[in-house]
């Protein structure tokens, strides 16, 4: 077991009732793009804000973040410092560095409570066909844009279909609950399969909760999420896959006190470079999918890249040359065969 402390100083799918639905109407307009164009964009590239702030970071917890048995692709944060922040793990490799309490972790949960905020439900934000039932009932796909529910969201042994129409930069943002210090609303996801089609991006989706995020696996090898999360209290993954970041504890009760920890168990945590990408997996713009966290140890030199030196592929639907070698594959990632592509046609290297 290998528990991580640092103390530093502070740096300063039918509407479940028609009230919901009024609530979540739009205030300009029924058409569903109207709720596509609200959709916020969180790049890399912006200079500041709240996702330049926390990017890298893959985990970020309030006060804790433990993980068994799992892997950590990304940064991984506490706002608290030593006691009680603290940062276990067990049988769990990081490929990041670990901050807790430290200045970059504060600036980082602090942007994530800014975002948080910003992206809270409002009235207005979605008309009636954005408004999601309190459970998902059967395997459904859903187009890019914004989706509410009025109370919890509970998925149990679906398959959510997010099919981007071959637009590769589309977004979805789902809002979970209701804001505010007596808010409620938790998101429940057991052998909840997300998939991702025409062109569609995890990066790209984002999770806001009210209360809790608990998604949870009992097949084998298991479910894979896709998106970041954005919870208001504690963040829970058991087994299977989760393709984005996990930031808990956003929200603050009637005193200002905010809790919220992380807690993977055997589920493999694959972050985004920045709060939602720009849909290339990593979040980087770069289109390899390498989820290099640190740029500086990313090879610049194109002329020196050997296809032994390449990331791994996953041979799907491409989406743009990767910088991959198609021979060596790794379903964890979330990016094609070289070079690039279109849906049904992956485009392998030499055209094979």
């Amino acid at each position: 077991m290998f528990t991580h402390h640092h103390s530093v100083l502070a740096a300063g799918l039918l509407v479940a009732t028609a009230l919901v639905g009024a609530a979540c109407s739009d205030a300009t307009s029924s058409d569903p793009t109207s709720s596509i164009s609200a959709t916020p964009s969180f790049s890399r590239t912006s200079n500041g804000g709240a996702s330049s702030a926390a990017a890298g970071f893959a985990v970020l917890g309030q006060a804790a973040v433990s993980c068994t048995d799992g892997t950590i692709l990304g940064d991984v944060g506490t706002f608290q410092t030593t006691p009680p922040g603290a940062i276990t793990l067990v049988t769990c490799p990081v490929t990041g560095s670990l901050h807790v309490g430290d200045a970059a972790a504060k600036a980082a949960f602090n942007a994530f409570v800014a975002q948080y905020d910003l992206l809270a439900p409002k009235v207005g934000d979605c008309d009636l066909a954005h408004t999601l039932p309190s459970t998902i009932p059967a395997s459904t796909s859903l187009s890019p844009g914004v989706y509410c529910t009025g109370a919890a969201l509970t998925a149990t042994d679906v398959t959510l279909t997010l099919d981007a129409g071959g637009n590769a930069n589309a977004t979805w943002l789902f809002k979970i609950g209701i804001p505010g210090p007596a808010g409620t609303g938790a998101l429940t996801g057991t052998n909840f399969a997300i998939l991702l089609a025409g062109g569609a991006q995890a990066c790209n989706v984002t999770w806001w909760v009210s209360q809790a995020a608990t998604i949870s696996t009992t097949t084998i090898p298991g479910t894979v999420f896709q998106g970041n999360i954005l919870a208001g209290a504690a963040i829970t993954m058991t087994r299977g896959g989760m393709n984005g970041n996990a930031w808990a504890g956003a929200k603050a009760d009637a005193t200002g006190v905010r809790v919220g920890d992380v807690t993977v168990t055997g589920t493999a945590v694959v972050g985004c470079k920045s709060s939602a990408g720009n849909g290339n997996g990593d979040g980087n713009g770069d289109g390899d999918d390498d989820n290099d966290h640190h740029d500086k140890d990313k090879h610049h030199d194109k002329d020196k890249h050997h296809d032994k030196d390449k990331d791994k592929c996953n041979q799907g639907v491409g989406n743009g040359t990767e910088g991959c070698d198609p021979g060596n594959s790794n379903h964890r990632h979330g990016s094609n065969d070289e070079h690039g592509g279109t849906p049904g046609n992956p485009g392998r290297r030499g055209g094979h």
